[in-house]
């Protein structure tokens, strides 16, 4: 015996108005009337012998009996989506929208898009430097690569990195204001791309929370702090990721080898319907590729070296010489 489904313009509708929780947005989201939703609806209460929704003004209300129904209409349109980009979308040709976090984006990402480009010549990507969760439901968004804690719901993630982060400098300030030992400081302009948490924590394990800090700027992200960093205006907390290559070109030093790890890491996330579209997919592999070369790869020269961590290190100074060709 056949199975009895409902039609599908009702559901649509249905579900449209639940996500909205409005006839008004349902129907300007669908392109029909106000009246045409709201016949629809009623058709398939009647269909299924229950109310779905408490109208009260202009506003709409699941019911019980619908809050039951949204989650099986919900989750059977995901797939319909799911197939459909599946089915349109070749695997290695078209168009792929990324959000990045703007250090990653500028410092690691953007450096290597040869490398993509070379791989996958008809993928052409649209770049969004952001960390704004919102990115992760935007429907002109493919795939994010956020920081945070991956407490994002209802998504595919995969942890990419996690970070260590430790003091940078440009070698011309550290020429010109030396750096012998942790409470130098003091002496220079610190640079944060946080709230200040992040230079709290490095702080609390080099044991000088009750250093005398001075003067400093809040830059708003990672990538505005290093890039102030790598332009002598002050010293930023670098992270292993970012501020490798800026090291390996002597852009930046680290003048210490203590290294905390960072709160939060770097993720790989998108919505459950785009994990498995090919495009999707061989941008999330060339990713993981990329960042296992990476860890592959010989550290950087012992002047910037990115270091490594310990529970109680000493902080030896790597960085107060100068450095030839740099001042």
């Amino acid at each position: 015996m056949a199975k009895r489904l409902p039609p599908l313009n009702p559901l649509r509708a249905f579900e449209a108005t639940a996500r909205h929780a409005s006839l008004t947005k349902a129907a300007g989201e669908l392109n029909v009337t106000h009246g045409a939703v709201s016949h629809q609806i009623k058709a398939l209460e009647q269909s299924l012998g229950v109310k779905l929704f408490e109208r009260t003004g202009q506003r709409v209300k699941l019911t019980p009996h619908g809050a039951e129904f949204l989650p099986a209409v919900s989750a059977a349109f995901d797939g319909i989506a799911a197939a459909t980009q599946r089915m349109t979308r070749p695997a290695s040709a078209g168009a792929l929208s990324v959000s990045c976090v703007p250090a990653l984006l500028l410092l690691w990402m953007t450096p290597r898009l040869g490398s993509f480009t070379a791989q996958y010549p008809d993928i052409q990507l649209t770049l969004i430097p952001s960390n704004d969760a919102r990115d992760i439901r935007a429907p002109q968004i493919d795939v994010c690569v956020h920081y945070g804690d991956g407490s994002w719901a209802d998504c595919w993630m995969r942890k990419w990195s996690g970070l260590e982060l430790f003091p940078v400098v440009s070698p011309t300030l550290i020429n010109n204001r030396p750096i012998r030992s942790v409470r130098d400081l003091a002496d220079h302009v610190f640079l944060h791309g946080d709230d200040g948490r992040e230079w709290h924590t490095w702080l609390a394990a080099a044991d000088a929370l009750d250093l005398e800090r001075g003067r400093r700027h809040h830059l708003g992200d990672a990538r505005m702090a290093t890039e102030a960093a790598v332009h002598g205006h002050g010293v930023a907390l670098g992270d292993s990721v970012t501020a490798r290559a800026l090291l390996a070109r002597g852009m930046l030093v680290a003048p210490f080898t203590l290294s905390v790890p960072a709160v939060d890491d770097f993720y790989v996330v998108c919505r459950n319907e785009m994990r498995s579209a090919p495009i999707v997919q061989l941008f999330i592999d060339w990713l993981f590729a990329e960042k296992e070369q990476d860890e592959g790869r010989a550290d950087a020269p012992v002047a910037g070296r990115i270091p490594n961590r310990r529970k109680r290190p000493a902080l030896k100074v790597i960085g107060a010489r100068a450095i030839p060709g740099k001042m």
